[in-house]
């Protein structure tokens, strides 16, 4: 049996209702639910740092995130990949199983979570940018109107929130944006060959050694002040945002393209301020509801332009 071979028993499992729609409508309907489980990542996080230092938090997370991994994989009786997608699955994992988490995490220490969701706002675009370039589909000219149009309004409300100055998590955060895009395209790209929670799955494998090794250290040098937020938290990114919601997104783009299934985090920061504002407490800034309807218009654009 071979990777490909086993992507019919897996699809089952996933898609539920989605079962019997278009494979157009099926692949919008997974690329959202992958933006609504990311939109959690973030107060999460915040969740997670009462229990645990940045560090600790990021190894863990992807330790248990590959421990559901590989018990999946087992299960499914998945053989190896073949040795020329290994490549494609280190981007995956250097990019959203470690430099994301921790540079989002390290952020996160100092920028509030409606903060960090508008700046990782810009997301959509950077990762339309490595698509056209990895993949060399142009998407049309209404498309990259519309794009630009959504991160500006993403901008705007970043600027307009911090008062124009950026942070050292600011530097942190758009570093995230970067080592995140490259790992979205590729997985995006290895999810034509393969179903999409193999290609997380296995990224997460690759990564376990050195997350076992970090999370030891991790706990070992960072205090640990277990509570109900911090164990619900790590336990939310591990398998919600790190499994779950890379499973179901990278199933999505797969089906709908790259570009499409990105421009459809645009309406994540709005989603993410939603959940710090009834999970954390903070202060949902006035331009919120403004920005929502702005970037929720710019989705529809994106999505009926030619790509």
């Amino acid at each position: 049996m071979t990777a490909q071979n086993s992507a019919t028993p897996t699809t089952a499992i996933a898609v539920g209702s989605t079962a019997t729609a278009s494979p157009q409508t099926r692949g919008t309907l997974l690329a959202a639910l992958g933006v609504v489980s990311f939109s959690l990542t973030f107060p999460s996080t915040a969740w997670g740092l009462e229990s645990f230092g940045p560090w600790s938090l990021v190894a863990l997370r992807s330790t248990l995130a590959a421990i559901v991994a590989g018990a999946f994989l087992l299960a499914m009786r998945v053989p190896l990949p073949e040795r020329r997608h290994w490549a494609g699955l280190a981007v995956v994992a250097g990019g959203v199983v470690v430099g994301f988490p921790l540079l989002t995490t390290l952020a996160l220490q100092t920028s509030t979570t409606s903060h960090a969701a508008v700046v990782v706002g810009l997301l959509p675009l950077t990762t339309a940018a490595f698509a056209a370039i990895r993949t060399g589909r142009r998407p049309s000219r209404t498309f990259w109107i519309a794009a630009l149009a959504g991160a500006a309004v993403v901008i705007a409300f970043t600027v307009q929130q911090s008062g124009g100055a950026l942070s050292t998590g600011d530097l942190y955060l758009f570093g995230a944006l970067l080592v995140c895009a490259a790992g979205y395209t590729e997985g995006g790209r290895l999810a034509r060959l393969m179903p999409g929670w193999q290609v997380i799955g296995w990224a997460l494998i690759l990564c376990l050694p050195l997350m076992v090794v970090g999370s030891v250290v991790g706990i070992s040098l960072e205090p640990v002040r277990l509570s109900a937020h911090g164990v619900i938290g790590l336990v939310w990114v591990a398998a919600g945002s790190t499994f779950f919601g890379m499973y179901v997104w990278y199933g999505g783009m797969a089906a709908i393209g790259i570009p499409k299934a990105s421009q459809l985090q645009l309406a994540q920061p709005l989603l993410t301020l939603v959940w710090s504002v009834s999970l954390l407490g903070e202060s949902l800034p006035l331009a919120a509801p403004l920005a929502a309807v702005a970037v929720l218009v710019c989705i529809a654009v994106t999505q009926r332009a030619r790509s």
